[in-house]
């Protein structure tokens, strides 16, 4: 969780700083930023693997904005949105823009946990999902490899047993000649 880097966004200067403070004793990477157009800046030029942000803050850019130009640069950070007691409208607007989870206000600490908690489980589940098929697909073209191999050899061994049986019931030829012949195949097709 060390790496686990997160950026809050809130006008109010004692939620981010409650939130910092939670935050980093969990051992989460904190960042703040005092309104949306600041977020903005930082989200240009860092990745995160979570934004928790308010819906609305002064300034020309709200809530919404931070989370669609997060998801725009940035398409595996989760965004997580605050709202005041009761604007559920709000929320259900970010979540339809791909937040991945709400929170109103008062914040509950607890349950920032645990929506964090569940983040990062599935961005886990996510990061395994990804190893397994990375892994399969090289199994698929080593395996694709070692069989073509296995059939240019049985080809080139199928060519070199014909050429023997071919020696071998030529009638013209002496017994002893047959075999030596035979076995003169070179052995690269053996």
């Amino acid at each position: 969780m060390s790496n686990f880097k997160i950026l809050v966004v809130d006008d109010d200067p004692v939620t981010r700083q409650l939130l910092k403070k939670r935050l980093a004793k969990a051992h989460y990477d904190i960042e703040t930023a005092c309104n949306g157009d600041e977020a903005l800046d930082i989200i240009s030029n860092r990745v995160f693997d979570i934004v928790i942000t308010d819906m609305m803050m002064p300034g020309t850019t709200n809530g919404i904005g931070v989370l669609e130009a997060a998801k725009d640069r940035w398409k595996s950070t989760e965004v997580i949105v605050i709202t005041a007691y009761g604007v559920v409208d709000n929320a259900v607007e970010a979540m339809k823009k791909g937040a991945a989870d709400y929170l109103e206000k008062p914040i509950n600490l607890d349950e920032l946990m645990l929506k964090l908690d569940k983040i990062r489980n599935i961005k886990s589940l996510a990061k395994d999902a990804s190893d397994l098929r990375e892994a399969m697909d090289i199994t698929e073209k080593n395996a694709a490899d070692t069989i073509h191999n296995l059939e240019f050899m049985v080809s080139e061994l199928q060519h070199a047993l014909s050429a023997i049986r071919k020696i071998l019931v030529d009638r013209d030829l002496d017994p002893l000649e047959r075999i030596s012949q035979a076995l003169e195949i070179p052995p690269r097709q053996l």
